[in-house]
């Protein structure tokens, strides 16, 4: 095999230098070339990238605001759009320089490419240096600003509770329905929604229109106008009503309504709340809704609430399963007083089984009761249950005067009680989501949960037993429970009282705080465990429950893996 040499290579001297190079159209070598022309002219060595500290943003060209990592793809990307000149090279490589968290610097190196002469390619590195400006976004800037709000829902209800908020306050975490609100605010009777959009508002009203009872009105007020060009700046505001009916309540319609419902018993209770009110007539299941138009056409108030039920002991009860509706059974029962037959040791004993009532109660506690009721699927001989007593109580209303005394019952039981579980103070599996407060707004002086129960003050305590009997509704009450998202409780969590608890952390952004559904302490004495279990109490099970899921957990995890 004959070698053939390869051709020899021509080398020209550099015209500044006169180093041998391979000839090229500059005649110059790399080094000389790099010192007569810059490609990097045109792109600056130093630019500002705007960081919104409280929700950790940052800004984007045009006018997007991105979440980014620090030294991630993200952030990167978003530091090359902020340099001009870059359309006219080639770009081949990027990465972050290392700089301290603290610094307020991003330090970026870069390697281009551009063809300077005819074939020749110059490569050049060098680095960029960002000054990060701390600045605010529009939504937190609306968060931290006043009257910065364009659309506001006020709703109210006039009652002395606030479960209907509570459970309000579940709908609209499950339905999302607050994503688009920029601030909440309680008040006296309810509370207020504020929107940056008159057709975020829009869209609150019509999600309560479809879960619970109410009237609207809406109303506007002109900011400023030009009449240059027509055009005008209103805030609107829309106020929303949520009939003073809630579940369990006892209720006397008026004569002519209650002929209109088939001639249903005036004398009914209240055994769900969705846009219209269901009401039950305990003595004959006859049943009726009442729309929300048609209940403001005529309005009329409710007799008697949950506080104002009492124990009672059923001694006997014959239900009749030919007489059904859905889930209720008529039966007739015997009820007496709760203790109405301790003997006085018991009372001396100070025995916890029984209930304590005043002198004048006990001058009728050993009476017996005759009623007919609803529940006969549910309550056995034993069982407590919770109604009201009318024979002893004497109500305003002139729709009850014009009953006839025959027509009302010396008690109405509403629900099924177990009062020797909740005695235990057990623990619950399962706990609620709130939306987050916000920090430092105004009227805030307490740290309670969620949005409701922030005016503190003497309410406070009224509060918590609102919301406790709220918990143990959704406990006894399945319908309810399906309305609602539950989620498991932590086991390492330690349950801790509701004074104890405080907000989530300072953001702007609205967030999401985690309800420790009733933080009691598991604690058990000799008493309690002489007490009866109910064996039918109403436990809720895992599989309806969802698993709670916290950014701020799933992050720190990433974190430790990484």
């Amino acid at each position: 095999m004959e070698f053939t040499p390869a051709p020899p290579v021509h080398r020209v001297l550099c015209a500044d230098c006169g180093t041998p190079i391979v000839p090229n159209s500059a005649n110059m070598c790399v080094s000389c070339l790099r010192n007569t022309v810059d490609i990097t002219e045109g792109i600056p060595k130093q630019a500002s990238i705007s960081f919104c500290r409280n929700c950790e943003r940052f800004l984007s060209p045009p006018q997007a605001w991105t979440l980014a990592r620090p030294e991630s793809p993200e952030l990167l990307s978003i530091c090359l759009k902020k340099l001009k000149g870059l359309n006219k090279v080639r770009l081949t490589e990027a990465h972050f320089i290392w700089t301290e968290p603290h610094s307020k610097r991003l330090r970026v190196s870069m390697t281009i490419q551009k063809e300077v002469l005819t074939s020749t390619i110059l490569e050049q590195t060098f680095e960029i240096e960002y000054l990060v400006q701390h600045g605010q976004c529009p939504d937190c800037a609306k968060l931290a600003a006043k009257n910065t709000w364009q659309a506001l829902v006020q709703v109210r209800q006039k009652v002395p509770h606030k479960r209907t908020f509570l459970y309000l306050e579940q709908l609209i975490l499950k339905h999302g329905a607050q994503k688009d609100t920029i601030s909440i605010k309680e008040v006296r009777d309810g509370l207020d929604f504020f929107y940056s959009a008159r057709s975020h508002a829009i869209k609150m009203v019509e999600f309560l229109q479809g879960v619970v009872p109410v009237r609207s009105k809406a109303s506007e007020q002109i900011i400023s106008s030009d009449t240059h060009s027509n055009t005008a700046n209103f805030k609107y505001t829309y106020s929303v009503e949520i009939i003073p009916i809630c579940k369990d309540d006892l209720v006397c319609i008026p004569p002519k309504q209650a002929r209109q419902m088939s001639n249903i018993s005036p004398l009914t209770i209240c055994t769900r709340v969705g846009n219209s009110i269901h009401l039950l007539d305990p003595q004959t299941l006859q049943s009726g809704d009442i729309s929300s138009p048609v209940y403001w056409r005529a309005p009329f108030e409710t007799l008697a609430t949950v506080t104002d039920l009492v124990e009672f002991t059923v001694l006997d009860i014959e239900p009749d399963h030919r007489r059904t509706k859905g889930k209720f059974v008529m039966a007739d029962a015997q009820v007496a007083l709760s203790g109405a037959f301790r003997s006085s040791g018991a009372e001396k004993d100070g025995d916890d089984d029984t209930m304590d009532f005043d002198s004048a109660a006990r001058g009728t506690s050993n009476q017996i009761y005759h009623t007919r009721t609803h529940l006969g699927a549910i309550l056995q001989p034993g069982d407590t249950a919770l109604g009201y007593h009318l024979t002893n109580s004497n109500y305003n209303s002139d729709d009850f005067a014009a009953l006839e005394p025959g027509r009302i019952p010396d008690i109405i039981l509403v629900k099924k009680a177990y009062p020797n579980r909740r005695k235990k103070s057990k623990a619950r599996t399962w706990k609620l989501r709130s939306i987050a407060k916000e920090a430092g707004e105004e009227g805030e002086t307490s740290g309670a949960r969620g949005v409701v129960g922030r005016l503190g003050g003497r309410d406070q305590k009224k509060i918590e037993e609102d919301y406790e009997l709220f918990l143990r509704e959704i406990e006894e009450d399945p319908e309810l429970r399906g309305a609602v998202n539950l989620y498991k409780a932590s086991s390492d969590v330690q349950m801790a009282g509701p004074q104890e608890r405080k907000g989530g952390k300072k953001r702007a952004q609205f967030a999401m705080e985690v309800d420790e559904a009733e933080p009691q302490q598991a604690v058990s004495t000799a008493e309690d465990e002489d007490e009866e279990e109910e064996p039918d109490f109403p436990e809720i099970s895992l599989d309806e429950l969802l698993e709670d899921f916290d950014e701020m957990t799933l992050g720190a995890e990433e974190d430790s893996e990484a």
